[in-house]
């Protein structure tokens, strides 16, 4: 993958985040991607960068909604 392609994937999963954040109201662990220090804005750092943090931000949006999911069961 491309660095212009990271960086716009990058974009949309931060796009999920403040949905995540804001409109459901879930509580995400960030603190891998937040170390990292590259946010989807961050256009001047490298590829592998990037890669490091779309990886980290789609692992904490994963096991938020893995948390968020409830299992309905009925009985018939």
């Amino acid at each position: 993958m491309r660095k212009q392609e990271l960086v716009h994937l990058h974009g949309l999963l931060a796009e999920v985040r403040r949905y995540c954040e804001q409109e459901d109201s879930r509580s995400l662990d960030l603190s891998k991607y937040e170390s990292l220090g590259t946010d989807e804005a961050a256009i001047h750092r490298g590829k592998e960068q990037h890669r490091s943090a779309v990886f980290a931000l789609a692992e904490a949006l994963t096991e938020g909604s893995e948390e968020k999911q409830t299992v309905v069961t009925t009985t018939d």
